[in-house]
């Protein structure tokens, strides 16, 4: 292995290995809902079983699955979607790698406002390309001067909405003076809509697939993850233009093959699944996130920009070590965060919490992290 290769290796975030809480303490990190998968997508997987889908399937993914799929994109005037521009894929971590291994290579820039989920600026990084890092304003959605900066000669441009850390959910002005920053460009942009059902009351996503500066250009990745309680599953999917779509296919392909058949059909039971079904989920969230507003807003020296969607707290603190650190002493006091540096240069001075986890340990866990700012505070 090269010096240079290593070097590129070394860049790679952190990220802790998934791994449940040891004895006594809680986990505030995982960003996995704790509820069930519906039971009619497990009997449908059961059902496929039986029924002998055990054979590999189209390497794009089922085309049933992927019909079902770009019949519920936003409406792109002019050409329907079709199958043919969705790929199913591993998880939407599968479809993020795809469409950036396909699309970056050596020398590439890539613009990632952050803090972000740091899967993304690893990819690129294993592409051989270069993350270029904006810094959100102080209200943690972006900082459209910035961005103005960093856009021109960049290849693409990542972010999550709902994002994953900070819980903000990007308006559609914010949305729309994006396309007007890429007009006559080709920045490429790849938005991963994992949390878009995870909305709560007073804000309203707008997909990028809406915009139609943006629709051109715009690579819309997605998983069933969130939305339905289905983490071990595994099924995600990208929808894009068509020869990003193929590009990206071409990888997967090469990369991982085919997703297994049988949890193909359990996605498209999850497709049939009632609203209700999702909106008693992200009615508990709300009440959740309420907790944690609540019960974190009297602590001194630490401060929350409410979520908007997700699940996620993203907690700045005034005074004390970095976020390593405190992620550390934490779990010495048994709760378990994400390092607030995990997801990038403006992420020190933060933790991340997740109120994806049961109450009980969501009330424990709440009075370890007040408790111990309340005890290392200056």
């Amino acid at each position: 292995m090269t010096a240079a290769r290593m070097e590129q290796l070394r860049r790679l975030s952190r990220r802790p290995a998934l791994a449940p809480a040891p004895p006594g303490a809680v986990s505030l990190a995982m960003g996995e809902p704790d509820f069930p998968t519906p039971p009619s997508v497990t009997e449908a997987a059961v059902a496929a079983l039986r029924a002998g889908s055990t054979h590999y399937a189209d390497q794009k993914g089922l085309e049933q699955l992927r019909s079902a799929l770009a019949s519920r994109l936003p409406v792109r005037p002019g050409r329907a979607w079709t199958a043919d521009d969705v790929v199913v894929t591993h998880g939407a971590t599968a479809a993020l790698a795809a469409v950036v291994l396909a699309m970056i290579g050596p020398g590439d820039r890539v613009v990632v406002p952050e803090p972000a989920y740091s899967l993304y600026a690893d990819l690129v990084v294993l592409a051989g390309g270069t993350v270029d890092f904006v810094p959100l304003a102080p209200d943690l959605h972006w900082d459209l001067d910035a961005l103005a900066e960093a856009l021109p000669g960049a290849a693409m441009m990542i972010f999550s909405n709902p994002s994953n850390p900070t819980g903000i959910v990007h308006s559609r002005q914010e949305l729309e003076t994006l396309g007007k920053l890429l007009e006559g460009s080709e920045v490429l942009v790849v938005s991963d809509e994992a949390y878009h059902r995870l909305v709560y009351p007073g804000h309203e996503l707008t997909s990028a697939l809406e915009i139609a500066s943006l629709r051109e250009r715009t690579v819309y990745v997605q998983t069933f993850s969130k939305t339905y309680a289905m983490t071990g599953w595994r099924v995600g999917y990208l929808a894009g233009p068509r020869e990003v779509v193929d590009a990206a296919a071409h990888v997967h392909r090469t990369h991982n093959g085919s997703l297994n058949t049988a949890v193909q059909h359990a996605a498209l039971a999850a497709l049939d699944l009632p609203d209700d079904t999702v909106h008693a989920m992200v009615d508990i969230y709300r009440q959740r996130r309420d907790l944690v507003v609540s019960h974190l807003s009297g602590v001194p020296g630490v401060h929350l920009v409410p979520p908007e969607g997700a699940f996620y707290g993203f907690l700045r603190y005034d005074r004390g070590p970095d976020s390593v650190t405190v992620a550390r002493e934490l779990a010495e006091r048994e709760v378990i965060v994400r390092a607030g540096a995990e997801y990038g240069p403006s992420g020190e001075g933060h933790v991340r919490i997740s109120f994806a986890a049961g109450e009980e340990d969501l009330w424990i866990g709440l009075e370890r992290i007040a408790g111990y700012f309340a005890r290392t505070r200056p």
